[in-house]
This record gives C-alpha cells, structure tokens and sequence, in this order.
C-alpha cells in the first residue's frame, strides 16, 4: 500500500526537522551564544531562532500525529496489534507535543513580549523556562526515535 511508506517518510522527516532541531539548538547554538556581545545582541538572536524554528515545531507537531495515526491503524489494524514499542513512542510522542505546546503558549510568548519590550530580566527568565523544556523535549525526542527505529528489534517487543 503507497500510504504506508509515504506516512512513514513523513512521520521519519517530521521527526528529524523536531528533533534535530532541537539538538542543534541545545548542543550546537547554546554553547555558542555567549561569545555574542552586548548580552540583549544574545536574547534577540534566540526570539529571531525561535520565530523560525517553531514554525517548523508545530508543522511536525502536525505531521507527526497524524502520520503516526494513519500507519497504527493502516498497517497494525489498531493500537491491538502494534508492538510495545509503538505504545511507549506513542505515549513519548505526546508529552513532547504537551510540553512544546505549553511552552509556545507560557514561556516562549513572554519571552517574546519581554525581547519587543527590551526588558532583558524577563527575558532571560522566560529563556532559561524555555531551555529547561527542550532538553526534556530533546531527551524523549532522543528516546522516541531509537524506540521508533529499533524498538520493533528489541527482545520486549514479542507479540
């Protein structure tokens, strides 16, 4: 069936832009940024990252679902028939959307009303929010794609 490699490809993309995203944001950029001067030049560089990056979070946060969805239910015939592994990327997948989604709406708008207001207290206080939840996101974003990877290979996964 065409669906089933298109959703999976889909699903695999979204996944990677998320989560690599992320990565490159954490691992990457993070350790970079303090070399930049004065300390607002730093706090407008992540509003400017954060504009982009998240368009493409909520496109994935989009794509992922539903992609996710249409496999379970085309290929396994429902959450029944799937695996053990596809329950915890299932359940792993969530949290990280509930997670993104409370700090799109709570931390990352203040921190975006704090950078337009030039109040760089807050905004630093809404910034670090921010990074404490994408390295949760990042950690589960880690283990969702090994279980959505390798999770079939794994001995628990016997049906």
């Amino acid at each position: 069936m065409l669906i089933s490699p298109l959703m999976l490809g889909l699903h695999a993309l979204a996944a990677v832009v998320w989560v690599g995203g992320m990565f490159f944001a954490y691992v990457i950029l993070r350790p970079s940024i303090p070399g930049i001067e004065p300390p607002p030049e730093r706090l407008k560089l992540w509003d400017r990252v954060f504009g982009k990056f998240f368009n493409w979070v909520w496109l994935a946060v989009i794509i992922l679902p539903l992609s996710g969805y249409l496999q379970v239910f085309g290929d396994f015939g429902g959450f029944a028939g799937a695996g053990l592994y596809i329950h915890w990327m299932h359940g792993t997948g969530w949290l990280m959307i509930l997670l993104f989604v409370y700090l799109y709406m709570k931390p990352y708008k203040q921190f975006k009303a704090a950078v337009a207001e030039q109040n760089w207290n807050a905004a630093k206080t809404n910034l670090e929010r921010i990074r404490k939840i994408v390295a949760t996101n990042l950690v589960l974003g880690l283990i969702t794609v090994l279980l959505g990877s390798a999770g079939r290979l794994w001995a628990f996964n016997v049906d």
